[in-house]
């Protein structure tokens, strides 16, 4: 099911915009996004846009989620934390491209559900946590590479240092309605800044996010 929808995401919104990293684009054709999303909603699964899941919340456009996971540029040995983890749908990707990721969400219906489809999925290396994202995981640092799925006012300091020197934190930056896609390096000497254009998402609510 939706199975050429998904290989018409993949070849038209991602590798006609420049999305080349070969391992990105599998993972986007091998996991289900349509799982990751409301029964009712499931017809819009693959469209080129942001589709709610309740909560207030979204599903990124797929085009995003492949370009923050190529600015990522996640290893086989990383582990990775994804803050805002949502539908679980980033989670399940990573979990492809990395040896051990956790996500962390704050709606306890959003854990819940994005939990049994990684199970549905027998997924095993993966694990979502509750809790305010802002703060990071802390029980499970540090972390080769942090990717951030929802909008913050700033990069917050708990995810600086539960990254590992040299890691890499992608976070939409920005106000409530619009950000700009930043890629940080943790360096000895502080961190790198680079952007790569504006995207929309929603607000990060919690200690170092949004109030």
């Amino acid at each position: 099911m939706f199975e050429k929808e998904r290989q018409t995401m993949v070849e038209y919104q991602l590798k006609k915009r420049g999305i080349i990293n070969d391992r990105v684009l599998t993972a986007m054709n091998v996991i289900p996004r349509h799982m990751f999303i409301p029964e009712v909603s499931r017809v819009m699964a693959y469209g080129d846009f942001a589709v709610p899941i309740g909560q207030a919340q979204t599903i990124s456009q797929p085009y995003i989620v492949a370009k923050m996971l190529e600015l990522l540029d996640p290893q086989f040995e990383d582990k990775i934390l994804e803050v805002g983890s949502g539908s679980g749908y980033v989670v399940a990707l990573l979990s492809k491209l990395c040896t051990k990721v956790i996500g962390v969400e704050r709606i306890p219906t959003l854990v819940t559900g994005s939990r049994a489809k990684l199970k549905e999925l027998k997924i095993t290396n993966a694990g979502i946590v509750e809790g305010d994202g802002s703060l990071g995981a802390i029980h499970y640092q540090p972390f080769n590479k942090i990717i951030v799925s929802a909008a913050c006012p700033e990069i917050p300091e708990d995810l600086v240092t539960q990254l590992k020197m040299n890691g890499t934190l992608v976070i939409p930056i920005g106000d409530r309605m619009k950000q700009k896609i930043i890629k940080a390096t943790k360096t000895p000497k502080g961190l790198k800044l680079e952007e790569y254009g504006d995207c929309s998402f929603v607000p990060l609510l919690g200690l170092a996010g949004f109030k």
